[in-house]
């Protein structure tokens, strides 16, 4: 087990520091073989890192995107669609840059032929090894939509799940809807199996309301009640947290 752990003062010192790790592993994998391929968490919790990995210095023509998750039958154009947080805070971003576009953006879509989508997704995202996966934990120790328990078994890259009450309270929490019967009840979400076989996984989780999932993933053993708790198989694990979300690691 190799957790590397960097508590930051701040958020955006936390995604300032992510950003840097993140870039240096799309680096190393442009230098190895021509392009680069991450995955991207999306939520509050990823506000600073997105904001300050698409200032970094990267051949982007040369990085493939793809993303975790997103509601089932949720139009793009609804504030919580992740299709359009991604599009808004990082693709487009990037086209703006000098040295963008991105090579490709593989998004989740919840409308339409959902087993379809998935297909054709999963076919995309199985083509080469993902370089760097960048990886939320949830309030409830989800990582992705997979909420506890999640299925540690099921060897397909994408499923449609149920979501559980914590997890869309959190929907709630965060602004995204105004109250719960808001929040779908189902998602499509990258399954835990696929996130692991990312080359490196950067963990990004600032606030205080994800200090008990720190402290649970991090004190806890392995087990699909904490998802998370996951991640620490992972040969290459970088977690970053600030202050708040580490204030029951640090006794406070």
């Amino acid at each position: 087990m190799n957790i590397n752990i960097n508590i930051s003062a701040t958020p955006e010192m936390l995604g300032q520091r992510a950003a840097t790790m993140i870039a240096q592993y799309i680096r190393q994998a442009i230098e190895e073989k021509g392009c680069a391929r991450i995955i991207l968490s999306t939520g509050a919790s990823q506000f600073e890192t997105i904001a300050a990995l698409v200032k970094e210095d990267l051949e982007w023509t040369k990085v493939e995107m793809f993303h975790l998750d997103e509601y089932v039958g949720l139009s793009e154009s609804h504030i919580a669609s992740f299709r359009k947080y991604l599009k808004e805070r990082f693709v487009n971003e990037i086209a703006k840059n000098p040295r963008g576009p991105l090579k490709a953006a593989h998004f989740v879509n919840g409308e339409g032929d959902v087993q379809k989508n998935i297909a054709l997704l999963t076919q995309e995202l199985r083509s080469d090894m993902i370089d760097v996966g960048v990886i939320g934990i949830g309030e409830n120790g989800h990582i992705a939509f997979n909420d506890p328990p999640a299925d540690f078994t099921t060897d397909v890259a994408y499923k449609v799940v149920n979501l559980d009450k914590r997890c869309r309270l959190q929907q709630v929490g965060e602004g995204w809807f105004k109250g719960i019967d808001d929040v779908p009840t189902q998602a499509i979400t990258m399954c835990p199996n696929q996130i692991m076989s990312c080359k490196h996984i950067v963990t990004c989780v600032p606030h205080a309301v994800k200090a008990e999932a720190i402290f649970n993933t991090i004190t806890q053993a392995v087990t699909p009640e904490i998802p998370a708790t996951l991640l620490k198989t992972h040969p290459d694990w970088n977690l970053f947290v600030d202050n708040a979300s580490a204030a029951k690691l640090l006794g406070n």
